[in-house]
């Protein structure tokens, strides 16, 4: 599968299901090979990805990620699989442990121990019973490996890493970590706006839900940042260093960072500032595919 060296990384929630649809046409047509959809408080990436992969012709459709402790291992490999039959070398699985928030406050869920429930998860994942027409290659298995623990389980049971608010540092780390051959697709969350101000604040905005997590929190100390960068709102160093902005220049030497450290793949995330819902398409035709 050719994943390019840049992907569309966006939110659709926000768009009805035919603007989504005619969106995702217009990245196909912009060249990219991957879009990249989260899940959160909106559709379900496996429902809307059956959707999408209807609605185009070649674009790869990947989640990123889908949330391990809503669906059972079996429910998982079901659905990863069904996609994969149904849009053959165009569907990507990538998976997390998501957030306590989502997991115990929003679903009433148990979150404990998820570098455990991650491992226990995949051998069960691997193992499961798929009693229907297989797909003719099986579908390439991504994690949101953040940590040391979870990067060395992700070399060993998985295609390769998605991760966000990773400096280039980290992704030299996973690369180092995972191998050559592995898939390093770091996200970089990205705002094509020169004034400081409106690009500082859309990046906030952003950042106001993530820098609340455990998760993030403790990626963000474990690369150099303090609790005083992302407590009682995010200092301008967290804000620059983890949400690009600026002129296409700016944007474009951070995904080469990231490549050069070691990725073979950024997932690009352009934020808009005058519709935060919406992903910004100018962004997404300046660092297209050439």
């Amino acid at each position: 599968m050719d994943i390019g060296q840049v992907g569309a990384f966006c939110f659709l929630d926000a768009m009805p299901a035919e603007e989504s649809a005619a969106f995702c046409r217009r990245v196909e047509r912009m060249g990219y090979k991957v879009l990249w959809s989260p899940e959160a408080w909106g559709r379900d990436p496996f429902a809307l990805g059956g959707y999408l992969l209807a609605k185009t012709d070649r674009l790869i459709y990947a989640t990123g990620i889908a949330n391990i402790w809503v669906r059972d291992p079996m429910t998982m490999a079901m659905a990863a699989k069904t996609l994969s039959e149904i849009a053959e070398n165009r569907f990507i699985l990538g998976i997390g442990v998501s957030h306590r928030s989502l997991v115990e406050d929003l679903r009433g869920h148990t979150y404990a121990k998820p570098y455990s429930y991650m491992r226990d998860y995949l051998a069960k994942f691997k193992a499961a019973q798929y009693r229907a027409v297989a797909p003719k290659t099986e579908p390439p298995l991504v994690i949101a490996a953040l940590h040391p623990k979870m990067l060395a389980l992700t070399a060993q049971e998985a295609r390769g890493t998605h991760t966000a608010f990773c400096l280039p540092e980290h992704t030299k780390h996973a690369r180092a970590v995972l191998g050559p051959d592995a898939w390093v697709c770091p996200s970089v969350m990205a705002i094509l706006e020169r004034d400081a101000t409106k690009a500082r604040a859309r990046a906030r905005l952003h950042l106001s839900f993530y820098a609340n997590q455990e998760n993030y929190q403790r990626i963000f100390l474990a690369q150099g940042f303090t609790r005083a960068d992302f407590e009682n709102g995010c200092s301008d160093h967290l804000v620059d260093s983890v949400i690009p902005w600026g002129s296409e220049e700016d944007i474009r030497a951070r995904i080469d960072a990231h490549l050069a450290a070691g990725a073979n793949h950024v997932c690009l995330m352009p934020l808009r500032c005058d519709r935060p819902e919406l992903p910004d398409e100018r962004a997404l035709e300046a660092f297209a595919p050439r």
